[in-house]
């Protein structure tokens, strides 16, 4: 009785307010102040909520949906909207007002009727049809379609947090109507998708929220058309976002209704969430992963049954990794052949991002597929060849790794078989990088009984001398490093093998740093034989070394690879080339006839000489280099002396000389042997000393001066006259050192001709070099001067009296007294001591 009293109290206190609202005639202040008053007289008191309701429903509701809904003044509308949350919030019947309320709201939001300009107002809107959601669930299932086309219409709107009210409404609507929601939710996916790249990051975390519950509790269906969309929200650069895709994919693979006949696409999207780079994101993926395993292994027990029970975990499993659950094992070794094609394929797409994203996603597929991985091994390969050599290294990165799990899982019998055929054809670094990978990855136990394939495979000719390029020598090395690491002491077998791929990746030009990573190398692999260095590799070798690089010798260019492994293993052997001396001359023998190709020549004598300066240490080393000394002077130095036209020849020229004046000065060319070769080497000499080359006609005069030391005593006429007048010119040569060089020479060649059994049939020539002698007593280089000095000083003993007349016309000349006062001093002096 006092609730009707108190209504009908109600009902009279709203009645002129109410009249004056309905007038058709009534202006803007009239009805904004008629609503106000309704306001007041509503929220001025407290009202029990069945009155509330028998006067809103009665009274109010209409006037003020048709105020809502067509006045013109926007505050008269925002008062309405209050009023109608108000008494939709506390009546106790809001279902009632459905009929009269919906059709006011699709008419102010929904076109073409019109639209709300106010952007404040379209969001109380939206907020309103929240609250009639939320108070009266299921009973709007009538009206389900008036709320999809004002959704649709809001899910679009320009202000950003209509936008956001609209999902959170469409999500409403959805967990509302479980049962009939199916309907209409299809319609409400183009404004979601069109939504979900807003530049409001809340935005697009709303829409994907309102996505997952649209789709969870509507038609499965629209999974198709939304998953390109989530996929791409798995890239934005908001953590936020990616945390709510992976909260709704975790949602769809554990509630989907039709959730098995997408897993091999939903999969994916949550896996790809366990490389994000925020632990928390990862973390949630990893939960709801587990989640999905073990919902997954229930459902399906009876299929599983006899792996859950009998179950062995792998003996080898990569470090650092944790092995994931059956059920999810399970569930991606049944999805993979669904998978991993468009996987593939999104390895080589043209965008970085999307790359890197499926590399890393491949690599978590294949840590869960285990042996599985067998049946897929020719799609895989040829995927990760080409991924291995994508300029992103972090493509690279996560694409070696996945090798290597095909090297834990996959048998090698069956690894090796596939990945043969790449190295048949012309391999690519990306193929030696795959198969470094495997080795790495497999169990040493497993992969001992291919050792020996996989070395003769890697030491084939067309493998490990394909290219120079650095990067492919660099995975070349990582090859032979994998397999000493993996096989340790087995590597014994192949130790020659590795030894010759080792040679080549050294023999190529490149930097220090790789030649380094090189001999560290070797030393492992000596480490693992129980030998002390790689000296001893090359002790154990060296025989099969230099013949392996000698079967082709007879056809050396200057662009054969052999030529370098031939200096690899020469020079870098240090001591141990001496003890294979027979392989080692006979090489140099063959590759240095004249009718060779020059520039080959060139770069054997360049090794030759480098061996030679260090001969002790080198090719010396057991003393045992002085017996091959007669081929190397007649068969190799003699031939090359010769002189011939062009650049080259003239830099071989140089090259042997410098050969040698390193046998002449390491003491390994003996006065006895000296004697046994002047003959055929004095002409070549003398004619060295007019090469263009500095260092040459250096050599050549140190050369002829050792000669006239030894054996000068021994020369005839000839030779004493063709010896003096090429070592004079070099008196006037452009380098000091050779000048100097040469006026040492003429010295010795007095000393010589002093106890020369010819010295009487000379004279003239001796009195044609004192001529020439004192003229360069007044060249401007002092040292000059001091060692002309000294020549004439020595060849004063022959004829002292023809000197010094020579000397006394020399000064009527009035070239410069000091050092002809010095030297007929030096006569007077020594003619003295004689008497």
């Amino acid at each position: 009785m006092a609730a009707a009293e108190a209504a009908a109290e109600l009902s009279q206190a709203l009645a002129r307010p109410l009249n004056l609202l309905q007038q058709p005639d009534c202006g803007r202040a009239a009805r904004l102040r008629a609503l106000e008053d309704i306001r007041a007289q509503l929220q001025g008191r407290p009202l029990p909520g069945a009155v509330l309701q028998e006067v809103f429903a009665a009274r109010l509701l209409r006037p003020l949906s048709r105020c809502l809904a067509g006045d013109a003044a926007e505050r008269c509308r925002e008062l309405a909207l209050q009023l109608l949350r108000h008494g939709l919030s506390h009546g106790e019947r809001p279902c009632e007002a459905l009929p009269v309320l919906l059709p006011a709201l699709a008419q102010r939001l929904c076109p073409p009727q019109g639209t709300e300009p106010s952007e404040e107002l379209r969001l109380g809107l939206v907020q309103l049809l929240s609250l009639l959601l939320q108070r009266c669930g299921a009973s709007m299932t009538p009206y389900l379609g008036d709320i999809a086309r004002v959704l649709q219409a809001t899910l679009l709107d320009h202000y950003a947090e209509v936008r956001r009210e609209s999902c959170r409404c469409a999500a409403a609507c959805a967990r509302a109507m479980p049962e009939h929601f199916h309907m209409q939710s299809e319609s409400l996916i183009k404004p979601l998708m069109q939504t979900i790249s807003h530049q409001h990051y809340r935005v697009r975390v709303d829409v994907i929220q309102a996505t997952g519950a649209v789709i969870q509790f509507g038609n499965g269906k629209s999974v198709d058309d939304v998953l390109s969309h989530l996929a791409q929200r798995l890239f934005d650069e908001i953590p936020k976002v990616r945390h709510a895709v992976t909260t709704v994919i975790g949602e769809w693979l554990l509630h989907l209704r039709d959730r098995y006949s997408y897993f091999h696409k939903l999969i994916p999207l949550l896996l790809g969430s366990f490389t994000d780079e925020i632990p928390e994101n990862t973390k949630l993926a990893w939960t709801y992963w587990e989640k999905i395993g073990l919902q997954w292994e229930k459902e399906n027990e009876e299929d599983l049954k006899d792996k859950m029970d009998f179950s062995v975990s792998p003996s080898h499993y990569p470090k650092g990794e944790t092995r994931p659950g059956l059920g999810c094992r399970e569930l991606v070794s049944r999805n993979l052949s669904k998978i991993l094609p468009g996987l593939c394929h999104d390895m080589t797409d043209w965008v970085e991002s999307t790359r890197i994203k499926a590399s890393q996603l491949l690599y978590t597929l294949l840590l869960h597929a285990e042996d599985h991985i067998t049946q897929h091994m020719k799609l895989l390969l040829r995927t990760l060849y080409q991924a291995c050599s994508d300029e992103e290294s972090e493509v690279v990165k996560n694409s070696v790794k996945a090798a290597e799990l095909i090297g834990t899982f996959v048998s090698p019998k069956v690894s090796l078989k596939l990945i043969s055929p790449a190295f048949e054809q012309t391999p690519k670094a990306s193929c030696v990088m795959v198969l470094a990978a495997v080795i790495r990855g497999s169990p040493k136990e497993i992969l001992q009984p291919h050792v020996t394939q996989l070395g003769n495979t890697l030491s084939q000719a067309g493998v490990c001398q394909r290219s120079e390029e650095v990067f492919y020598m660099e995975q070349l090395l990582y090859c032979v490093q994998a397999l000493i690491e993996v096989c340790q002491e087995d590597c014994r077998e192949i130790s020659l093998q590795l030894m010759k791929v080792l040679v080549t990746i050294m023999a190529i030009p490149s930097s220090q740093d790789l030649k380094e990573k090189v001999e560290k190398t070797m030393s492992s692999l000596a480490e693992v034989q129980q030998l002390e260095g790689f000296h001893c590799l090359y002790k154990q070798h060296i025989i099969q070394l230099l013949e392996w690089v000698s079967v082709s010798c007879e056809g050396w260019t200057c662009y054969s690879p052999e030529v370098l492994q031939f200096e690899v293993i020469t020079t870098h052997s240090g001591p141990v080339i001496g003890e294979a001396l027979d392989d080692f001359i006979l090489i140099l023998k063959t590759g240095l006839q004249p009718n060779r190709d020059p520039q080959m020549r060139l770069k054997l004598f360049t090794v030759l000489s480098q061996l030679l300066q260090k001969a002790r240490e080198t090719v010396n080393s057991q003393g045992l280099f002085p017996s091959y000394l007669e081929t190397v002077i007649k068969d190799i130095l003699a031939p090359n002396l010769q002189w011939h036209a062009g650049r080259t020849a003239a830099a071989i020229r140089a090259t042997a000389v410098l050969c040698l004046w390193a046998l002449i000065h390491g003491e390994m060319l003996s006065p006895k042997e000296i004697l046994k070769v002047k003959d055929e080497l004095m002409p070549h000499v003398i004619a060295s000393m007019d090469e263009d080359s500095k260092i040459t006609r250096l050599m050549a005069c140190r050369i002829v001066d050792v000669f006239l030391k030894v054996c000068g005593r021994q020369f005839d006429a000839d030779k004493f006259k063709n010896t003096y007048t090429e070592v004079l010119k070099r008196l006037d040569d452009a380098s000091c050192d050779v000048r100097l060089a040469a006026a040492h020479t003429l010295a010795n060649w007095f000393k010589c001709l002093k106890d020369s059994d010819v010295k009487s049939s000379m004279e003239g020539h001796v009195e044609f070099l004192y001529q020439e002698l004192l003229v360069h007593l007044d060249d401007p280089d002092e040292n000059l001067q001091k060692a002309v000095l000294e020549v004439l000083k020595e060849g004063s003993i022959l004829y002292p009296d023809l000197l010094v007349r020579e000397i006394e016309g020399a000064v009527q000349k009035h070239q410069t007294p000091i050092y002809c006062n010095q030297l007929l001093h030096h006569i007077r002096s020594a003619k003295e001591s004689a008497l």
